[in-house]
């Protein structure tokens, strides 16, 4: 691998492993200590890593997703029930906007068994998965092309949300806690985000427990703007029972 692939596999496996080892990653890399820790400076210096007693974690300050082709196949078997039982709180004959991400995919994959929906998106791999389905009403919000995670971001994609009237909401983000509530490293998100969570009568958090206690730059709102969080088991309890004190449904799948 040239220096530049390198480190997106460790900032990859990082997302998939919370902390590794930095004798683990020269095994899996095949090459010396100093080229894994020179990598690992520079991942340091972009401010997506830290660097702990011989091993390296993702700082919680997010500063990069990564792209839709790689997110999809990280903690794929925990979105995978996440994404089925968030289907489970749509009702016949409602509006439902599915935000982008790799989650919100499995919640479409199940929906698209289903009759009497419509569905609203900003994520081009959810509607082009949806158009085979005749039996479902599909829009696509438009707007300035995120082509790192396939979706429509910005202004334009916020401004035709404004227009509908939606039932249910599901959001997916990078980074939620209490303090910061959710989050985005990409000012251009927020928009669309925030447009969705005022349209809908049910705003849904869908997130695997790997994503809570990051931030990133860009706040979307707190959780109080949330009816309902669904998230895996492996959430801390001590987190479960800060959330269960909210004005929120805490949803908490067995994975």
């Amino acid at each position: 691998m040239i220096p530049p692939e390198r480190r997106d596999y460790i900032y990859r496996h990082l997302h998939e492993h919370r902390t590794v080892a930095i004798s683990t990653l020269v095994e899996l890399l095949n090459v010396s200590h100093m080229t894994v820790r020179r990598d690992i400076r520079i991942l340091e210096e972009e401010g997506k890593v830290i660097n702990i007693a011989g091993s390296i974690q993702l700082n919680d300050a997010l500063r990069q997703e990564l792209p839709w082709n790689e997110k999809v196949f990280i903690y794929h078997h925990h979105k995978k029930i996440i994404g089925k039982y968030a289907a489970s709180l749509v009702e016949d004959g409602q509006v439902v906007y599915l935000d982008a991400g790799t989650t919100t995919f499995e919640i479409a994959q199940v929906l698209a068994e289903r009759f009497n929906l419509t569905i609203v998106t900003n994520d081009f791999s959810i509607s082009q998965y949806l158009m085979k389905k005749p039996q479902l009403n599909l829009f696509h919000t438009g707007g300035q092309v995120d082509k790192r995670n396939y979706s429509s971001v910005g202004n334009s994609a916020a401004m035709v949300l404004r227009t509908l009237n939606v039932d249910i909401a599901f959001i997916s983000t990078s980074s939620w806690d209490i303090k910061h509530g959710i989050s985005t490293p990409y000012e251009e998100k927020v928009l669309v985000k925030q447009a969705a969570l005022d349209i809908a009568r049910r705003k849904v958090l869908i997130s695997d427990s790997s994503k809570y206690g990051k931030y990133g730059m860009f706040h979307v709102c707190p959780l109080s703007g949330l009816n309902d969080i669904v998230c895996d088991a492996k959430l801390p309890i001590l987190v479960q029972n800060q959330l269960q004190e909210l004005d929120l449904e805490l949803h908490v799948v067995d994975v």
